[in-house]
């Protein structure tokens, strides 16, 4: 759940601005066959099976347009549900329910797929130690609902955005000339409450990037031998992250490692939506 502060602060103005993309007059549609104030009831339906999530924000569209908007969920966001299914009953006016609905299902979906898929690759990981992560890789403006999208369905979130931790990439040691110099200057100018992660790519980078006294070091594209042999040099003087094209398909290959993190950027960027609907639109007195 979003608290108050939360929504009001950083959710309802990127909601807003989702709704000013779909309406920027007027409804054309909706105000030529109802031109007039009129109590409706809609259903929220579910059409695929799978994990749902972002009902408050689905909730949220409707109330922004129309305070007295009611919504009447079936389910809770992380429950699992069923093609066919009711999900929510929707109350109001219905011009509201009608110019809000795509907007509404659009992050719905959104939310609800990630929320599925990174159920899906969760539990893969079951009975490991290792925490599945997310990344930044999120369509604009969308992150605080991704996010806790992949929160809802079972993962764990990475930084937040470039303001939230230190992650030295392949062009930010190439930058500083070489893995021990960023080390060292990012000691220097982060605040000391901040972690610092190191992305490496061999071994020789691994050593120096424990050398250096990197808190977390992130093994990237690298052959499962290479993991091993780079997790046998740390021995337990950093946290270990295992990244690069991490699916659904190929993570359970990667449980015998013992990692501390998993990342996937697919759980934001390649899972498809969940198909829900509005149906049953009618008008009550």
């Amino acid at each position: 759940m979003f608290d108050p502060i939360t929504m009001k602060l950083n959710v309802d103005p990127l909601i807003l601005s989702a709704l000013q993309e779909d309406i920027t007059s007027d409804d054309v549609s909706t105000n030529s066959v109802m031109p007039y104030a009129q109590s409706g009831e809609a259903d929220l339906i579910c059409k695929q099976d799978g994990i749902i999530c972002g009902l408050q924000i689905f909730e949220r569209v409707f109330t922004l347009l129309d305070k007295t908007t009611q919504i009447e969920c079936k389910v809770a966001d992380g429950s699992a549900v069923a093609n066919g299914q009711l999900v929510a009953k929707v109350y109001g006016d219905i011009r509201t329910l009608l110019c809000g609905e795509r907007t509404a299902l659009n992050y719905l979906q959104r939310m609800s797929g990630i929320a599925t898929y990174t159920h899906a690759v969760a539990s893969l990981l079951e009975g490991t130690k290792t925490r599945l992560l997310d990344t930044r890789k999120t369509s604009p403006n969308n992150r605080i609902f991704e996010k806790y999208a992949v929160r809802t369905g079972g993962g764990c979130n990475h930084r937040y955005n470039l303001s939230d931790g230190v992650l030295l990439k392949d062009n930010h040691i190439g930058a500083a000339g070489g893995v021990a110099k960023a080390v060292k200057m990012a000691r220097a100018y982060a605040p000391f409450v901040r972690k610092i992660e190191v992305e490496v790519e061999t071994l020789d980078m691994v050593k120096e990037a424990v050398n250096a006294g990197a808190d977390i070091i992130m093994l990237d594209n690298m052959t499962h031998d290479q993991m091993k042999d780079a997790i046998a040099f740390i021995a337990g003087r950093a946290e270990v992250e295992v990244s690069g094209n991490v699916t659904k398909e190929n993570i359970a290959a990667l449980t015998d490692l013992g990692v501390d993190y998993i990342s996937s950027g697919a759980l934001t960027h390649s899972a498809p939506i969940l198909d829900l609907s509005m149906k049953n639109l009618h008008a009550i007195s």
